[in-house]
């Protein structure tokens, strides 16, 4: 019923679905829409991110897990995963829809986000533009982020356009993270709540480079600039992040 229910309130809305994956079976999540980003990558974070290792990304019960784990290995203490569907889709406009309950703790610092295509092979951050459809660190449990990075906006210089939602205990419930994307400007919501919108300026590409393909990224982080900024709990290990469906739709 929930899976009909939200196809059918997408179609109402004149979006068409192009790309899912409803995470039935169960193993290592489908070789054929992710890959995986591997080691110890940005932000100063403490995890290494593993690849095509069940402990730290598998779907069971119809849910992608990613699980950020307490356990040595390559010289690292922790362990987690990033998916990622870089050479398997990328997208240019649509709303994107993923349901998930988050893991939380000090340190942890769960994403739902997109990079522009090209990177790092052909453009370097921030002038690939990142889209972050949703971000939580432990240390502030109930409060739920939306942000751009661009050239002109981003965190690195203090420019960075975002939003903020208080939600009642992400980690105890699902809730439906949503991004739409058009030409014009993008909306972010929590659970169909508008919260942050953000407008093309029609300045070029260091305000507005969202006018070719991203990919899409999930990842739980633990520790770095952010999730670390108030210290690490290493007693709330192991942390789950649960991916109910991720659903991505274009305009009919």
């Amino acid at each position: 019923l929930g899976l009909c229910v939200g196809y059918t309130v997408a179609a109402e809305k004149g979006w068409q679905l192009v790309w899912s994956d409803e995470f039935e079976g169960s193993g290592l999540p489908d070789a054929s829409k992710w890959n995986y980003e591997e080691g110890v990558l940005r932000n100063q974070e403490l995890q290494y991110y593993t690849r095509e290792r069940m402990e730290n990304a598998r779907v069971e019960d119809g849910k992608l897990i990613i699980e950020t784990r307490k356990e040595k290995i390559d010289g690292h203490h922790y362990t987690s995963a990033s998916l990622i569907t870089k050479g398997k889709a990328e997208w240019c406009y649509g709303r994107f829809e993923i349901r998930a309950k988050l893991p939380t703790g000090k340190g942890m610092w769960p994403a739902i986000w997109l990079l522009g295509a090209g990177y790092p092979e052909h453009t370097r951050w921030p002038e690939c533009g990142e889209i972050d459809i949703m971000e939580n660190v432990g240390f502030d449990p109930d409060m739920i982020h939306a942000n751009i990075h661009t050239k002109a906006y981003n965190h690195a210089i203090g420019t960075n356009k975002g939003d903020k939602m208080t939600v009642a205990a992400p980690h105890a419930d699902f809730h439906i993270y949503a991004l739409e994307w058009f030409e014009e400007h993008m909306d972010f919501f929590v659970d169909n709540i508008k919260y942050f919108t953000f407008d093309n300026e029609k300045s070029g590409n260091d305000v507005w480079p969202f006018d070719k393909p991203f990919y899409l990224i999930l990842n739980a982080a633990y520790g770095g600039s952010w999730g670390g900024a108030q210290g690490v709990d290493e007693t709330i290990l192991p942390q789950r992040y649960e991916i109910d469906y991720v659903r991505i739709y274009q305009w009919k």
